[in-house]
């Protein structure tokens, strides 16, 4: 999974037919994907609430940067 070797040259190197190596991945990467409608981890809600504060955190950062530049292109000194 974390080679930048192909399948074929893998399942080559392991003496394995390419096509049950391939078959492999592709129910290890469907075992890894998250169920629809799963809970999150502990860690991924803690990684949520800090993303989502961040992004507040820019969204006022954004706003106030908007209300300064309007205001110095109204009154330039």
């Amino acid at each position: 999974m974390r080679s930048s070797k192909t399948v074929s040259e893998v399942a080559r190197e392991l003496e394995l037919n390419p096509e049950t190596l391939r078959g492999w991945v592709k129910k290890y990467q469907k075992q890894q994907e998250p169920a629809p409608g799963a809970e999150l981890t502990v860690s991924e809600r803690a990684r949520l609430k800090e993303l989502e504060r961040r992004n507040r955190e820019l969204e006022m950062e954004a706003t106030f940067l908007k209300k300064a530049a309007a205001y110095f292109v109204k009154d330039p000194r």
